[in-house]
This record gives structure tokens, sequence and C-alpha cells, in this order.
């Protein structure tokens, strides 16, 4: 018999599962949720999490997402998994207006943003956006440990940009 009777409670013992690593168990809960309450966001969060990061299922994981996102536009966490996956599928159009309407939800961790769109524009080999998106991540956040990370990053980018001048020799006679 299923003791928990609302969204909120199942929505909970769904959480408590993930931890736990139950993951089959956590994929129903989530899916019960949504039955019961169809617009339930925080369900389609942890299903584009799952969908993402544990069965690569990248177009399932794009629509929870979106459909979190659609739901609550307030809702923070999943702004951040959302631009991820859209990274990953180099969808360029879609991270420019995602990684926007993120930056201005409370809740948000710029830094975390800011880190994907310099990862994003590294991988583009456009080492002066990466650097200036870095520099942007280590403004914006609070964390020594996270602060050095990002100094790193803006490293890896200098030594990039230097291996890429060209050489220029000069011939003496």
């Amino acid at each position: 018999m299923d003791t928990f009777y609302t969204a909120d409670e199942k929505y909970l013992q769904a959480i408590e599962e993930l931890n736990y690593g139950e993951l089959p168990k956590a994929l129903n809960l989530f899916n019960a949720i949504l039955s019961i309450d169809p617009e339930y966001a925080r369900a389609y969060h942890h299903l584009g999490c799952l969908y993402q990061d544990h069965f690569k299922n990248y177009q399932t994981a794009g629509y929870y997402f979106k459909k979190c996102i659609d739901l609550d536009p307030a809702f923070p966490d999943a702004y951040f998994h959302y631009l991820r996956l859209l990274v990953v599928l180099k969808m360029h159009q879609p991270i420019c207006s995602v990684s926007e309407k993120a930056l201005l939800v409370p809740g948000v961790c710029k830094a975390d943003i800011y880190e994907v769109l310099g990862n994003y524009a590294e991988e583009r080999q456009d080492f002066d956006e990466a650097k200036a998106q870095y520099h942007n991540a280590a403004l914006a956040t609070a964390n020594q440990t996270e602060h050095s990370n990002l100094q790193e990053h803006i490293k890896r980018i200098s030594a990039k940009q230097e291996a890429k001048k060209t050489m220029i020799y000069a011939y003496q006679v």
C-alpha cells in the first residue's frame, strides 16, 4: 500500500531514494508525482538529471529540463543542468538564450553559469571569450577553492593563446 499521498511527500521520498542510490525507485516515484500533478516542475528537473547523467538519453533529458523551466522559470537548479546539456549537444542558439535567462533568476549560481559558458567557448577555441567567461565566474564566486580553480582555467587559456600564436622566424644572411 502506498503511504505517500501528496506529490510533495512522494517528492521527498524520491529524493531520499536518490540519496540511497535507488534510481529505479526514484524514477518510479518521480513518474508517480507527474501522474498526480503534471505541473510539478521539480519532478521534471530530477527526471532530466536522471536521463542526462545516468541513462545518457539527452533528447529526453532536454525535454524534461525545458518542461521544468517552462512550468517554473524561477526554479534555479534547472538552468545549470539544462545549460550543461545544451553545451554537450553544441546547441549555440539555445545556449545563449538559456544562459541569459539563467543569469536573471535569483538563486542561480552565476559562477557555475559563467564557467559552463567558458567551457563552451574553450571547446570552440574562442579563447578570448573563454577567458572573459572564466573571469566573470571568478568574480562571481565567494569560494576560495572555486576561485583558485577558475584562475587555473584562465592560466590554461593564456597558455593556449600563446601556443596558438604564429612563429615568425628571422633569417640572417
